[in-house]
């Protein structure tokens, strides 16, 4: 398996990057069978999956992947994932991991450094942004409450608030800890898509006129569509002025912190009382490892601080033994930090920061190609590596703006070269192209633009 992977990465690029005419129901139709009871030679089973799984899998580590904020691993990476399943170290309690742990934990305190958080800042490694966002939601109820509400419950009106263009995760967040998802205030942003001051401002006096209670801001640092950048240095005075927390969403932005050339970009980030970054995305990791960090370690300990006796150890008697379990949500705990560290010890945080500037690069020439074109209309600059661009053409009626952009990303999907979603951004459809992937060239860049040109054209010859 692992020469096949490792010929399988050298010929990426020759690979259909999607499966054309994808069927769901002819791909389910594939692995419908009953439960096995037998054996089967891994060898057969092998050769089964490299006929039905691997030609019917989206191919992220092919360049001309642009779509979701899923990258390319790193090949250490894919490694240590090998590797933490057949150590399988359950991190949760020390005492069934003591080495994953210690390595487990000082993967945490360099993602702390990186976001310039001092000694007393903490945090763990998370499924992903998902977990990560939920958990700094419910840090910031617990905090918010004077360490309260995670024993007697919600008993009020909260409010929580952020950018329109948050990730759905925020809304599950609020939902999840009791506010319901109404007690999130989705505010309007600004032309560059950062969520605008004024509006801020005006909902928590609002809210505050009506008997509500403001808990929480939840700052975007790279948002998904558009890679938008929240000025994090003003919230940080509002949530000081108003006594608010402040979460910043930096899943995607987070990779930021490694940029060589273009350093600072994040600047506040540092101030902010939890963060969720997420390893894999742009750092390159295997999915999945999200992480939350808390720049007051201890607010983890009393938002999840709970060790029953079965889970006691007995023999931590100077309590030096970290339980991960005592300090957040999950007990059972994937040894996710190995393909964290692997990659970071292979590669370096200085190669990481070449990748990320090198696919920032290839959004900004993107960006200069569309406007050269006159017929893709970029959304807005791009800050990190995510491009919205829509098509404009005087044949193009408006309310088939939606249909066109869908069917010419079907058939780019179809033709297996590159591979790119649509979005809406303040009410118009968009192609959303976001390269995170190291093995991306800018020459990717120049094809794909012609062949949405090339498919938009086709399109409106053929009516559509």
């Amino acid at each position: 398996m692992v020469d096949w992977i490792a010929e399988y990465l050298e010929s990426i690029e020759g690979r259909a990057l999607f499966p054309k005419g994808a069927d769901p129901r002819a791909i389910e139709a594939l692995f419908d069978e009953e439960l096995p009871r037998g054996e089967t030679p891994l060898a057969e089973l092998f050769g089964e999956l490299d006929r039905k799984l691997v030609p019917n899998s989206c191919h992220v580590n092919h360049p001309g992947y642009f779509g979701f904020i899923t990258p390319t691993p790193t090949p250490a990476g894919m490694l240590g994932d090998l590797l933490a399943s057949a150590l399988n170290q359950n991190i949760g309690a020390w005492s069934i991991g003591p080495g994953a742990v210690a390595l487990e934990r000082r993967v945490v305190r360099w993602l702390c450094e990186l976001a310039g958080y001092g000694p007393q800042a903490g945090g763990h490694l998370t499924s992903g942004g998902m977990m990560a966002n939920f958990t700094g939601l419910k840090l910031a109820r617990d905090a918010m409450s004077g360490d309260r509400a995670q024993n007697t419950g919600v008993s009020g009106r909260f409010v929580v608030y952020g950018s329109e263009e948050r990730h759905v995760s925020v809304d599950k967040g609020v939902d999840a800890i009791g506010f319901g998802r109404q007690g999130y205030r989705a505010l309007p942003t600004d032309d560059d898509f950062a969520v605008r001051l004024d509006a801020l401002e005006e909902a928590i006096a609002t809210d505050r006129k009506v008997g509500m209670q403001p808990v929480a801001i939840v700052g975007m640092a790279g948002t998904t569509n558009t890679g938008a950048l929240d000025d994090l240095q003003a919230l940080r005075r509002i949530a000081d002025r108003e006594k608010l927390w402040l979460h910043v969403d930096a899943a995607y932005g987070g990779g930021m912190l490694l940029s060589g050339r273009w350093p600072g970009l994040l600047k506040g980030i540092e101030t902010a009382d939890s963060i969720t970054i997420d390893p894999h995305k742009w750092f390159y990791a295997p999915l999945d490892a999200g992480a939350v960090l808390v720049r007051d370690g201890a607010q983890l300990t009393r938002s999840f601080g709970m060790e029953p006796a079965y889970l006691k150890d007995d023999m931590d008697a100077s309590g030096e033994r970290f339980q991960f379990f005592v300090h957040s949500f999950e007990q059972s705990r994937r040894f996710r930090g190995l393909k964290v560290w692997l990659s970071f010890k292979r590669y370096g945080a200085v190669q990481i920061g070449r990748w990320i500037d090198g696919n920032i690069e290839q959004a900004r020439a993107l960006y200069e190609l569309a406007v050269a074109s006159k017929r893709l209309v970029p959304a807005a600059r791009p800050r990190l590596s995510a491009v919205c661009l829509r098509f404009e053409d005087p044949r193009l009626p408006r309310d088939r703006e939606e249909r066109l952009h869908a069917l010419v990303a079907r058939r780019l999907e179809d033709a297996g070269e590159y591979w790119i979603t649509t979005t809406r951004l303040k009410g118009r459809h968009v192609f959303r192209i976001n390269p995170v992937n190291f093995r991306t060239r800018l020459e990717h860049m120049q094809g794909l633009l012609e062949a949405i040109l090339r498919e938009c054209d086709r399109a409106l010859a053929e009516g559509f």
